[in-house]
């Protein structure tokens, strides 16, 4: 025996089907942008141990001068890019990018003196570990 439906009980049968859809569909892409944010800062956890190695490396390669070493940091860097990372400029100093850990004079108040430790952040301006650098300081006439 088949059972009628009538008319408004159709509409609104399609009304609540196409709500369910419109859900499903919303609890996906939120279920997918959930999941970059999940894999990012999985990336960048992994990033803040290995970022250390790789100043290591560069210091090695800096006092030893070796070929294959030099190789071996270029691929590191080169990883580093591939997965939308970039290092830290110098220029001006930015509190948001980087880490005052010293002064100096002689140079253009607010101006990156010398980077003691790398920063780097992603593409997005995301800052995985900030710069440590020195600033320099305009001279005090009072003094």
């Amino acid at each position: 025996m088949k059972t009628k439906v009538k008319p408004n009980e159709a509409i609104e049968l399609k009304s609540q089907l196409a709500r369910a859809l419109a859900d499903y569909d919303n609890l996906r892409k939120r279920t997918e942008a959930e999941k970059g944010i999940w894999l990012k800062f999985a990336k960048q956890e992994l990033l803040i141990k290995l970022l250390p190695i790789l100043d290591t490396l560069e210091v090695a390669q800096k006092h030893l001068g070796d070929k294959g070493l030099e190789i071996a940091v270029n691929q590191f860097r080169d990883a580093l890019k591939e997965e939308g990372v970039i290092e830290i400029e110098a220029g001006k100093f930015d509190e948001s990018l980087h880490e005052a850990i010293d002064t100096s004079t002689g140079g253009t108040e607010g101006d990156v003196a010398e980077v003691v430790a790398k920063g780097y952040k992603f593409n997005d301006g995301t800052v995985i570990r900030h710069a440590k650098v020195k600033v320099y300081k305009g001279e005090n006439k009072d003094e």
